[in-house]
């Protein structure tokens, strides 16, 4: 007599899964390319810290500088008892300035995709601000997530530096935005850093830094697919590299074949010719004018902007529809 099985619940797609469905689907596209989200494991996140303490690399110097002179400011305009949710959180040195000038958040609610990275800095957090409520989410923070329960009833500021918004192509850039209205609801404030057009020159700089530390940045994406997916990428057959692409106002990074070669990731078999390049990131830069088209396009009003002409950051408010 034959026994029909039990049925079995499919097993819920997880953080690795999508990882995998990423990775395979940018490799085998033409041409190949992957999320910049991934870059952020915790050998990503600490020594992407490290590239915003390089020389070269102006924008977090150039945020923090404004960050500090214009918290009485930027806190001005936070409604009393909020919460402030930052997506991809990241290390909290930026948020930690709003945080100590803003008297009026009750709630930080970082969002990162990076777990491990994201708790130890929740951790410090709750002990230098022991009358902060801490609610850290482990989320992909460009897909809806849930609030924390802590925040449900509270009014909601956001919190997005970095120039993060830069690493979107334009219609990603305003999906996100309307995502973070939809997150944040209407009247809520943004806070936005912003990567300004300039010279040329800077910028190569700032992602080509003498000690190579971007590189090794950009390199460790294939580090975390070989151990994640068991992939058998060689690092010494690819090279970093960087550059302006002037056409479109942004920076480019791509990592490079530098021979023909066959690589492995999870079942299938990625060929590679020489000087072939994997495209890793984006870094649109826009001027404060096309950048408040945009958050305008995607429902925002622009509140202020303080800029010291190299970098720029945007107080937004969200748009009743209609």
């Amino acid at each position: 007599m034959n026994v029909k099985p039990a049925f079995e619940a499919p097993r819920p797609i997880t953080a690795s899964d999508s990882f995998a469905a990423d990775v395979v689907a940018g490799l085998t596209a033409n041409p190949k390319r992957l999320p910049p989200k991934y870059f952020y494991d915790s050998a990503g996140s600490a020594l992407f810290e490290r590239i915003t303490q390089l020389p070269e690399y102006y924008p977090t110097r150039c945020e923090l500088r404004l960050l500090q002179d214009n918290a009485p400011a930027i806190a001005s305009l936070f409604p009393p008892g909020c919460a402030m949710i930052e997506f991809g959180a990241g290390s909290s040195r930026k948020a930690r300035i709003l945080l100590g000038a803003a008297a009026t958040i009750e709630a930080y609610v970082p969002v990162d995709i990076s777990g491990d990275f994201l708790q130890q800095d929740a951790l410090q957090l709750r002990r230098d601000f022991p009358h902060l409520a801490v609610y850290p989410v482990v989320a992909d923070f460009t897909q809806k997530f849930e609030v924390p329960a802590g925040i449900a009833k509270l009014p909601r500021v956001g919190f997005f530096p970095g120039s993060t918004i830069g690493n979107f192509e334009r219609d990603e850039a305003l999906k996100f935005l309307q995502h973070a209205g939809d997150m944040l609801g209407t009247g809520a404030v943004l806070v936005i850093g912003v990567d300004l057009v300039k010279d040329a020159k800077v910028l190569y700089r700032a992602y080509n830094d003498a000690e190579g530390v971007t590189a090794k940045f950009n390199l460790n994406l294939l580090t975390r697919i070989n151990r994640e997916l068991g992939a058998d990428f060689d690092l010494a057959a690819f090279a970093h590299r960087a550059f302006y692409n002037r056409e479109r106002h942004r920076i480019e990074m791509h990592l490079v074949s530098t021979n023909r070669q066959t690589v492995h990731v999870n079942g299938a078999a990625i060929n590679f010719r020489a000087g072939e390049t994997i495209h890793t990131e984006n870094s649109y830069k826009y001027t404060v004018e096309s950048f408040q088209a945009l958050a305008h396009d995607a429902g925002w009003s622009s509140l202020q902007v303080w800029t010291d002409g190299l970098f720029s950051i945007h107080a937004l408010r969200m748009m009743a529809a209609g």
